[in-house]
């Protein structure tokens, strides 16, 4: 908020220590918390740190060198406009803003960018996000949600702090589990086909459930029993070497069944306002990833054991000189020519960073594929490509019911789409007894604004590391940490403005100043709305969505507290009534920024 004074500031402490032969270290500021006034605090101990490596100055103990450091250039920047006090307190260097200065300052901010609030400056990097990825034949459910939600969430934040991004989606199309679903259609249900994009999808699934029951072993099975299962399993393997040959026939159901479980796919995306820009397939990158073994050979990266009966591997511990185990030996390609995921994740990698150009790539895969990603990350930097170092895994845990795990095999799962009906029909409901004088349309948009917002809340409110226990009730509670808590401090802030008739932004032409004595819940909001533009560097930095997520909940908390204590509208004095109004929408427009970066809209009534 006060980037002019503190550029003033540090040019002045540089030109000090410059002039002092002071071996400055770089200056991370940090607020300072509030009492009684906002301040911002930087420290020198580090450049205390350096000069005593150096055998400078009087040899002084670290703590009191770095406090004769901050003293002197306390002095040597005297009087700065819009820095109310400057102190020297051990070692720290403390800048004070007049309170009125400083609640301006953060409104003027908003007011200023809008729904820009908070969005980072420009970096020199590209971010691919890769996210929302389910393996075909299957549907979608409650486990690819958070998947989806999480992934769009951090594009969202990393796009918003300043990088540019590239969201992209790797489903998985092939497989012995693809083939299961192709080979049960075929064999008992070729030529049917359910109407409605969902529909297929959800059918897919349970044919996938219906072969397993039918290829498993079972207890105490007859002879019979175990011939004719084994004959299935063998017609199953047949179409899976067919498809591996390039039958046409067999790969022309492979794309009509595929194409039935990426319409779903499409469809959920729109639901959850996902736009995806790079597609890539498994079995695209099956036969690139087979070429890639032969240059990790040639390069002494990988070792081909062929000759030996073996498989081609790589002994990333070995390669990387490591002496304790930690990334192990892992196959690239087995003895029979066939790939693994490694290879294939290796091939697009380099997709990745060759054509598209990406300096960071993020991966949203579950927690089980932690070590298989720390493997591929060793490999691609013994290979030479340093966006290795930051590749990340945003891993996540397992979403499970109250009843137990869910089990696509078993069929024990929970739909996203069932969910996202059943949310929206609750809503609905309410709405329909309290909001009586809203047209049916607009209720439905509001409904549906709000069920998909607990819904996605839900998925964000838990440390992504974290499993998850989905009951449908807890997400659509509208009390406490939930989607729709923190939109109905959006609709709060609405009504109070629409009470004011202020619809717009010409509340900043009064120019109302904060010059009276704010209360406890005027500075809190201030402090929150102020907390936003770091917030969002925070989250994207750290690749975080929960951070984003719970400065989501505390704004709304705060300005909820707000709303009860300070009754804007019967604020007496002119001015003080103003600027509370600017606060409100100040806040209004922060909430909006920060639901718009969870993915969750903000209704304007509830």
């Amino acid at each position: 908020m006060f980037k002019q004074e503190q550029q003033l500031i540090e040019t002045k402490i540089k030109e000090f220590c410059a002039a002092n032969d002071i071996a400055l270290a770089e200056l991370k500021w940090q607020p300072i918390p509030f009492s009684g006034e906002w301040g911002i605090s930087t420290s020198f101990f580090q450049t205390a740190a350096n000069e005593a490596r150096a055998g400078k100055g009087n040899k002084l103990p670290v703590p009191q060198k770095a406090q004769e450091i901050a003293e002197q250039v306390k002095a040597q920047i005297g009087s700065v406009d819009g820095i109310s006090r400057i102190d020297a307190v051990k070692g720290y260097l403390n800048l004070y803003f007049s309170t009125s200065a400083y609640a301006s300052r953060v409104v003027d901010a908003v007011f200023a960018s809008r729904l820009n609030f908070g969005r980072g400056a420009a970096k020199n990097e590209t971010v691919m996000v890769e996210y929302a990825q389910p393996n075909t034949h299957h549907s979608f459910h409650i486990g690819h949600a958070r998947n989806t939600i999480l992934g769009e969430t951090l594009a969202r934040l990393v796009e918003f702090a300043g990088y540019k991004t590239i969201r992209a989606s790797y489903p998985g199309d092939l497989g012995l589990g693809v083939i299961t679903v192709m080979w049960m259609y075929n064999k008992f249900y070729k030529g049917q086909e359910p109407q409605g994009v969902h529909e297929r999808g959800q059918w897919l699934a349970k044919l996938y459930v219906e072969a397993t029951a039918l290829l498993e072993k079972q207890e105490n099975e007859t002879p019979e029993q175990t011939a004719q299962r084994e004959a299935y399993d063998a017609e199953r393997r047949e179409m899976y070497r067919k498809w591996d040959a390039g039958d046409e026939t067999v790969r022309e159901l492979w794309r009509e069944t595929r194409e039935w479980s990426l319409e779903e796919l499409r469809d959920v995306l729109e639901m959850l306002d996902v736009k995806i820009d790079v597609w890539f397939y498994e079995s695209e990158l099956d036969e690139p990833s087979k070429v890639i073994v032969d240059e990790l050979i040639a390069k002494d990266i990988a070792t081909d054991e062929r000759s030996q009966g073996g498989a081609v591997i790589v002994k990333i511990d070995e390669k990387l000189g490591l002496t304790k185990e930690k990334y192990r030996t892992n196959i690239l390609l087995r003895s029979d020519g066939t790939t693994l995921y490694l290879t294939k994740d290796l091939a697009l990698a380099k997709v990745k960073f060759e054509k598209y150009h990406v300096d960071r790539s993020i991966y949203v895969v579950d927690v089980r594929q932690s070590m298989h990603l720390q493997q591929a990350f060793a490999i691609l930097k013994l290979w030479g490509f340093p966006q290795s170092e930051k590749c990340h895994h945003l891993g996540y845990g397992f979403v499970s019911l109250p009843e137990g795990a869910m089990s696509a095999r078993r069929g024990r799962v929970v739909l996203f789409k069932d969910v996202a009906d059943e949310a929206v029909k609750r809503v609905l409901a309410v709405e329909s007894e309290k909001s009586g004088d809203v047209p049916a349309s607009e209720r439905e948009k509001i409904a549906y604004q709000i069920g998909m917002g607990a819904l996605i809340y839900s998925m964000l409110s838990v440390d992504n590391n974290k499993d998850i226990v989905f009951d449908i009730n807890e997400a659509l509670s509208f009390d406490g940490r939930t989607g729709p808590y923190i939109q109905n401090a959006y609709v709060r802030a609405n009504s109070i403005l629409k009470k004011a008739q202020v619809t717009s932004y010409e509340l900043q032409d009064v120019r109302s100043t904060f010059d009276y004595e704010l209360t406890k819940h005027e500075i809190e909001l201030i402090e929150q709305i102020s907390r936003f533009p770091q917030t969002v560097e925070q989250a994207a930095n750290e690749y975080r969505p929960l951070v984003m997520a719970a400065y989501a909940y505390d704004l709304a908390n705060t300005f909820h507290s707000f709303y009860h204590a300070v009754n804007v509208m019967q604020t007496e004095n002119e001015k003080a009534r103003n600027a509370r109004l600017q606060l409100v929408m100040a806040a209004k427009q922060t909430i909006e920024n920060a639901l718009r970066l969870l993915g969750i809209q903000s209704p304007d009534v509830m």
